[in-house]
C-alpha cells in the first residue's frame, strides 16, 4: 500500500464498517472478510489475494488506535491539508516556494511528531486484544442463595483446537517473515522522511505460514462449541454478571484473550421470596390463631424449621423476623421475614356457621367505627352495589 493511499482511500469502506466503529466492530469486521479472502481459502485467485492484501493494509490503520487517529486527522485535513495548491504529478506545492511536497509525506509528517523524530521507528503490529463474550444462565432459587459450580454452553471463535492456535500445520510452525524480517512492517525512504507501511509478504504479521493447517486455514481461529465452566458465588441476584477472564474470543497478532460476561438468571421458589439478603415468606394462620396467639411451625430454606410464637390479635399482614435465618454473603447475614395472613375460608358447613353466628352477636367493636358513617344496612340510606374481586 502506497503512502497516497492514506489521503485517497477510505479504509472504512475497505472494512465494510462506518467511521465511528468501535475497535471491536471493526476487529469483528476484518476477521470476517479474512476468512473469505485468504490465499489459502481461494488457492490460485488473484483478484482474491488483492483483496487480501487490501483489507491487511486497511486494518493495519484503522485497527491501530494511533494510525487511526493520524489518518482520521488527515482525511479531516483534506488534499490540501494547508500546504498550497497541487504541484507536479504525485506532488503539492509548497506554498510558492517551488518545492513539491510528496503526498506521502503528510502522513510521515504526522508519525515523525508522534514518534519524537524525523523517520521515525518501525512499529510491529499491534497486538489486538480478542472481543469479550455474552451469555445467559439460568440458576434456581436455592442455588442463587448457596452458591453453585456450573457450566455454560456457547458457540464462539476460540484457538484453533488442531494446531493450537499457530495457524500451522502440526507438526511444523510459522516462520519469520523474510520481507520484514518479522517486524511486520517496510521502510519505504522519501527524502528527508520515513514512512512504515505494512509487510506485503506477510500482511503485517510478521511471521508466515508455508503449510497452513487444513482446519483453520491459517487463521488459528476457529469457530466451534465450547463448555466453560461457572462457580457461581452464594447470595447472588438476577441481573447480576460474573467475568470469567481470558474465556472470550482469541486475540490477534500476539494480543490478549478477551473476557466472557455471564448474566444471571435466578428462577422462582415456591415458598420463599427475596428482599435483599433476607429471606421473605407468607404463612397462613387461622383466625382463633390470630384472635386467641399461638406457636406456629414455619420452613426454612435449609431444610429445618423454627417456632414462630404468634401473639394475641395479631392482624392479617404482620411481619416477623427471625434474626440470622436469611442469606448469607461475605458482608452480611440476612433474616427470615415472615408475614402471617389470616385464612379465611371459602366455604363453611352447618356447624361452623353456628358457632361463627355466635360469635358476631357478641363481638361488640365495630372495626369501622372511624368511617363515621351508619352501619346498619337496614336502616341506612344507600344503594346497593356488587363488588368485584381484584
Amino acid at each position: 500500500m502506497s503512502s497516497q493511499d492514506w489521503l485517497e482511500k477510505d479504509f472504512y469502506k475497505v472494512l465494510g464498517v462506518p467511521k465511528d466503529a468501535t475497535e471491536s466492530e471493526i476487529t469483528k469486521a476484518y476477521r470476517k472478510l479474512a476468512r473469505k479472502y485468504h490465499p489459502d481459502a481461494n488457492p490460485g485467485d488473484e483478484t482474491a489475494e488483492k483483496k487480501f492484501k487490501e483489507l491487511s493494509g486497511a486494518y493495519d490503520v484503522v485497527g491501530n488506535e494511533t494510525k487511526r487517529a493520524e489518518y482520521d486527522q488527515i482525511r479531516k485535513m483534506g488534499p490540501l491539508g494547508g500546504f498550497g495548491g497541487r504541484g507536479a504529478p504525485g506532488g503539492f506545492s509548497g506554498g510558492g516556494t517551488g518545492h513539491n511536497f510528496d503526498v506521502g509525506d503528510l502522513s510521515d509528517l504526522f508519525g515523525m511528531f508522534n514518534q519524537g523524530g524525523a523517520g521515525g521507528a518501525s512499529r510491529a503490529p499491534t497486538p489486538v486484544r480478542g472481543e469479550d463474550l455474552k451469555a445467559d444462565l439460568t440458576i434456581s432459587f436455592d442455588d442463587a442463595i448457596h452458591g453453585v459450580e456450573t457450566s455454560v454452553h456457547l458457540t464462539s471463535d476460540a484457538p484453533c483446537s488442531k494446531c493450537k492456535g499457530s495457524g500451522a500445520k502440526p507438526g511444523t510452525s510459522p516462520s519469520v517473515c523474510s520481507g520484514c524480517n518479522g517486524r511486520g512492517v517496510n521502510d519505504a525512504n522519501q527524502g528527508f522522511f520515513s514512512l512504515s507501511q505494512p509487510c506485503n509478504k506477510c500482511g503485517g504479521r510478521g511471521r508466515v505460514v508455508t503449510e497452513s493447517c487444513t482446519s483453520c486455514r491459517g487463521q488459528g481461529i476457529e469457530r466451534r462449541p465450547r463448555k466453560i465452566k461457572v462457580r457461581v458465588p452464594a447470595g447472588v441476584k438476577s441481573g447480576q454478571k460474573i467475568k470469567l477472564k481470558g474465556r472470550g474470543a482469541p486475540g490477534r497478532d500476539g494480543g490478549s484473550t478477551g473476557d466472557l460476561v455471564v448474566k444471571l438468571t435466578v428462577g422462582d421458589h415456591e415458598l420463599f421470596g427475596r428482599k435483599g439478603n433476607n429471606l421473605t415468606i407468607k404463612v397462613p394462620i387461622t383466625f382463633t390463631e390470630a384472635a386467641l396467639g399461638s406457636k406456629v411451625t414455619v420452613p426454612t430454606l435449609e431444610g429445618d424449621t423454627v417456632t414462630l410464637r404468634i401473639p394475641e390479635g395479631t392482624p392479617t399482614g404482620q411481619t416477623f423476623r427471625v434474626k440470622g435465618r436469611g442469606i448469607e454473603t461475605k458482608s452480611k447475614q440476612g433474616d427470615l421475614l415472615v408475614t402471617v395472613e389470616v385464612a379465611v375460608p371459602s366455604k363453611v358447613d352447618p356447624a361452623q356457621r353456628e358457632v361463627i353466628e355466635k360469635l358476631s352477636r357478641v363481638a361488640t367493636a365495630n372495626p369501622r367505627a372511624h368511617f363515621d358513617i351508619p352501619d346498619d344496612p337496614e336502616n341506612a340510606d344507600q344503594s346497593e352495589s356488587e363488588a368485584d374481586e381484584t
